[in-house]
């Protein structure tokens, strides 16, 4: 499977970087209204994910919801390393039905680890419709 075919590139998509303010990464989630968010290094490499429950935690280990507050942390501090994996651009459609049952898209980046966009959960699901649906379809047309 070519997982190209479905990737929403990088430049259509809302990401964060690592050195970005915690305060910056509330106001992008609260805008796009987004669950979670890649997170890049600052030449463009993948770091990882961020999800609302990371600035949950952080606020409130904080104890603070003001925004002007969260201006002293960074994206970096506050993240779990582990949450949403990337996949290659190679994937194959196993790997990619296994790790998009766990959130609702995928980071995809290439053989040097730089992030090229997301395959989302949406997109996965029509794809897997169609081809359940496909011999279906062309029964009925005979």
């Amino acid at each position: 499977m070519n997982v190209a075919k479905f990737l929403i590139p990088k430049v259509n998509t809302v990401h964060l970087l690592e050195s970005n303010t915690v305060r910056q990464g509330l106001e992008k989630l609260i805008r796009y209204g987004y669950t979670a968010l890649p997170v890049l290094k600052e030449n463009g490499e993948f770091y990882g994910c961020i999800n609302e429950g990371d600035f949950l935690r952080h606020i409130l280990q904080t104890g603070t919801t003001n925004l002007k507050d969260h201006e002293r942390y960074k994206i970096s501090e506050i993240m779990r390393c582990d949450f949403c994996p990337p996949l290659t651009i190679m994937a194959s459609l196993e790997d990619v039905v296994e790790q998009i049952q766990q959130q609702n898209f995928l980071p995809v980046v290439d053989d040097r680890n730089f992030f090229c966009g997301i395959v989302t959960r949406k997109d996965i699901i029509k794809y897997l419709s169609e081809m359940a649906l496909s011999p279906a379809v062309a029964a009925e047309k005979h």
